[in-house]
Order: structure tokens, then C-alpha cells, then sequence
């Protein structure tokens, strides 16, 4: 079993990467850590955001620990890649998803964006840390589109308003097991696993 610490307090976030990579990892966040704080998001990029919050877990989790710290959202073409790296704070309130949802609505409906001229994805980056530097960054994105209202109440963030290619339903109506196979995440943890870097040795493998 190979100890891994996600950098994030977002319970949800954890229970997919849980669910993605499977019984052979053991996944802790910070919240066994009472007082942990939050790095800012001052990163221009979802590169530079993982990275950050990736570091500042591994002062918490000591030098021969994993650490894996996720940035991600999601980009409107037609909004000329908004929300992007401001996802999670859209409204101007960390962490309102209906209120995120609520003003994506609001600005495609203004500009009068409406059927495949919605396109879009989610994009992850997965950093990977230990010993106070980043081994390996890994990438995911999933295309897809907005639709015109919120759909179904599973998943989280903007999930119910986006539509992978491919399906007709949106990822908060799609089963949790078809949302976890197509997903920007489960396919940056893919390149993760595939790349053999994270092992349960107490020196890093690769990439020294």
C-alpha cells in the first residue's frame, strides 16, 4: 500500500482520486492535518497553483512522503478560457459552486452563446512532490460543452453543467463510475500510475 497526502480540504476531490486510483494507495488530505493552512492561488497557471499547494503540503508530511496536489477547472472558449485558473472563485466566493454555475449561465446567456458554440473542458494538473521539491507535473483534459441549465445532482463544482463529448448527459447525471473513466482527473492519475514514479521506496525512482 503506498501512502499518498492530496493537498486538498475538498472531501469530494479526495473521494474521486480515491475511487480513481484504487485499493493499492492509501489517500489522506489535509484535513488530518486540524489548522493546515491554504496556500494562496497567486499562480497564473494551473502548473504554477498545483505546484504551490504541493510544496506547502510537503512541510507538513516530511521528506519521505508522497504529496499530490491538484489545480484544475474549467475553460469557456467562448469566454476566452474563463473561468480557468479562478474556477473555484468565480463568484468571488471560494468554494460557492452553485454561485459559480450561476454566473457562467449569467455570462454565456449575456453574450448570447448558445448550442456547439459552448464548447469547452476541464483541464487538470497533478503535481507531484516530495522532500520539498516537485518530481513530475502530469496533465488531463476532457472536451466537451456547456449545457443551457443544470443537470442531475451527482459529482461537484461545475459538473452539472458540463457535457463530456461523446455523452449526452452531463457529469452530475452520468454514474459515478462512467464520470471516473472520462474525467481530466482520472486521466492525469492515469499518465500518474503509468509513468512508475510513485512507489512505495522511500527514494524517488525516477527523475532524480
Amino acid at each position: 500500500m503506498i501512502p499518498l497526502l492530496l493537498a486538498t480540504h475538498n472531501a469530494h476531490k479526495t473521494a474521486e482520486v480515491r475511487a480513481i486510483l484504487g485499493p493499492g494507495f492509501v489517500v489522506t488530505d489535509l484535513t488530518t492535518w486540524p489548522g493546515a493552512p491554504a496556500p494562496e492561488e497567486t499562480g497564473a497557471t494551473f502548473s504554477e497553483n498545483a505546484a504551490l499547494k504541493a510544496l506547502a503540503a510537503c512541510s507538513l508530511a516530511g521528506p519521505d512522503s508522497w504529496v499530490l496536489a491538484d489545480d484544475s477547472g474549467l475553460e469557456v472558449d467562448a469566454l476566452g478560457g474563463a473561468p480557468g485558473v479562478h474556477s473555484a472563485r468565480y463568484s468571488g466566493r471560494h468554494g460557492d459552486n452553485a454561485g459559480h454555475r450561476t454566473r457562467l449561465l449569467s455570462e454565456l446567456e449575456r453574450l448570447g452563446v448558445r448550442g456547439h458554440d459552448r464548447r469547452g473542458r476541464f483541464r487538470c494538473v497533478l503535481a507531484l512532490a516530495r522532500a520539498g521539491r516537485v518530481v513530475a507535473e502530469f496533465h488531463g483534459t476532457v472536451e466537451g460543452h456547456i449545457a443551457p441549465m443544470e443537470r442531475g445532482l451527482g459529482g461537484f463544482g461545475y459538473d452539472p453543467l458540463f457535457i463530456p463529448e461523446g455523452e449526452c448527459a452531463s457529469f452530475g447525471e452520468l454514474p459515478e463510475a462512467t464520470k471516473n473513466a472520462l474525467s481530466h482527473r482520472a486521466r492525469a492519475l492515469s499518465a500518474l500510475a503509468a509513468s512508475g514514479l510513485l512507489t512505495a521506496s522511500t527514494g524517488v525512482e525516477a527523475g532524480r
